[in-house]
This record gives C-alpha cells, sequence and structure tokens, in this order.
C-alpha cells in the first residue's frame, strides 16, 4: 500500500523535494513554456461588478505556453467595494467642464453630465450639446 503523504514521489513522479531547477527550467522550454518575472510592480487591480482587489507590491510571473500568457500573481489583497473607485475615477478634469461651457455656454451641471456621457471626451460632450 502507498503512503497518504501529499510529499510522496509516487504521487507526482520527479516532483519530489529533489527537484532540480535548472532541470525544470529545460523540460519547460521542451515544451514551450517560458516563465517571465515582471520587475517593479507597485499594484495589481482586479475588479468584478461589485468589488475590486487591490495587491500592492505584488510578485507576478508571465507565463507564456502555447501563445497564450498566463499571470500568476502572489501578495495579500484589499478587497473594497467597487462603487467607491467608481466614483472617483469618474471624476472628471475641472479644465474639461470650463472648456464645454465656455464653447457651448451650458450650465456646470449640464456640461459635465455631456463629459460623463461621452467618457470624459470634450469634443464630443460640445458636440453633444451643440446638436441636441
Amino acid at each position: 500500500m502507498g503512503s497518504n503523504n501529499p510529499s510522496d514521489e509516487t504521487m507526482m513522479p520527479g516532483m519530489g523535494r529533489g527537484v532540480n531547477p535548472r532541470q525544470m527550467k529545460q523540460a519547460m522550454k521542451r515544451m514551450g513554456i517560458s516563465q517571465e518575472d515582471m520587475q517593479g510592480v507597485e499594484e495589481v487591480i482586479i475588479r468584478t461588478a461589485d468589488k475590486e482587489y487591490v495587491i500592492k507590491g505584488a510578485e507576478v510571473a508571465c507565463i507564456t505556453m502555447q501563445g497564450q500568457k498566463t499571470y500568476q500573481v502572489v501578495g495579500d489583497a484589499e478587497v473594497r467595494p467597487r462603487h467607491d473607485l467608481k466614483e472617483a475615477s469618474s471624476d472628471i478634469p475641472e479644465e474639461d467642464v470650463q472648456l464645454v461651457m465656455s464653447q457651448t455656454g451650458a450650465s456646470k451641471e449640464k456640461a459635465a453630465q455631456a463629459l460623463k456621457d461621452c467618457d470624459g471626451q470634450p469634443a464630443e460632450a460640445i458636440l453633444k450639446i451643440m446638436s441636441g
């Protein structure tokens, strides 16, 4: 009978404690797999519909296999509601609001709303107000 020990080499041949990193790298190369550690990563943000996971100082490895890239992220995530970030990031620069107001004569509120509707693009917001 085999051992119930998860590190038993019979469960995963060649993956015991004595795996040589150089041999592993050569085996990956033969299979067409490459791995590159990304340097200087400040943070990784994963956004879902209602949350975001912010991993500061994450360790990130990019693994390429058969032309597909996979990113492995290691670190502790801070989880926060998504709506907080969405509102903060959707702030329109004051100078863009002023530009739209000066070109269209629209109120500040109308100019800001047009910019939000046009993903912050002043030219599109001006056209929207002028044609509306």
